[in-house]
């Protein structure tokens, strides 16, 4: 045997170690990383001109042959990005809400799921750091493989939540930056208290901080009302 090509295969395993390491160390990798990694479609985004006019012409090569069955495939997926290209939900692959609720309950954290109407999906979580874009991005990749995620509202709640601002809710749709619907699709309000409530609230609450200290007005009043209440 030729002494290169055997210094050569003694070299491979020195390579695919490594390689095989760092594949076995994926696989054992902490699922909620997983979920923290992995990233929704996203909609409103232009369409490619380049590939469109490649499909195009692919569509037309299609239907000289006469390969219907290819054909329909073709035309369906350029609706569906035109669709997305434009925001507009695709009513023929609309998600299941029993089973979108069941998969948004199997994401890392989600305590509790509940479908507020036909587009909002409420989600209680654990812990107040859960309550963030990461979460939503976890439960819409969850719920890709059922449908049209541009129809989907995720709105996240903290289940550990100690005052007005921890309780906001965190509200986007699958496919759009924050703050952006789909056509025709509402801003409903989901929170409890509006923002403009808790900000007064904050507002006010500063306000009495900053003033002066009553503590001897509320001493008095209390030493005034025990003194009125009678003895049980």
């Amino acid at each position: 045997m030729n002494a290169g090509v055997a210094r050569g295969r003694n070299r491979r395993p020195s390579i695919l170690l490594p390689l095989l390491a760092l594949a076995l160390s994926a696989c054992g990798a902490d699922p909620a990383g997983r979920e923290a990694a992995a990233k929704p479609a996203a909609a409103g985004q232009p369409i490619d001109r380049v590939e469109t006019a490649q499909r195009l012409n692919a569509m037309r090569g299609q239907a000289m042959a006469g390969d219907q069955a290819a054909l329909q495939q073709s035309v369906a997926e350029l609706d569906r990005d035109l669709r997305r290209a434009v925001r507009l939900v695709d009513p023929e692959r609309k998600i299941d809400r029993e089973n979108a609720r069941v998969a948004a309950k199997s994401v890392t954290g989600v305590r509790s799921a509940v479908w507020v109407d036909d587009e909002n999906l409420l989600a209680i979580v654990d812990h107040n750091a859960q309550r963030s874009y990461g979460t939503i991005d976890a439960i819409c990749t969850r719920l890709e493989p059922m449908g049209d995620t541009l129809g989907v509202v995720v709105n996240l709640q903290s289940g550990a939540a100690r005052n007005g601002d921890e309780l906001e809710i965190l509200s986007r749709n699958c496919e759009l930056p924050p703050g952006e619907r789909a056509v025709a699709q509402s801003h409903r309000q989901i929170d409890v208290l509006p923002p403009q409530v808790r900000a007064q609230h904050r507002a006010n609450a500063d306000a009495a901080l900053a003033g002066r200290d009553r503590s001897a007005e509320r001493e008095e009043s209390e030493r005034i009302i025990q003194a009125s209440t009678p003895e049980m």
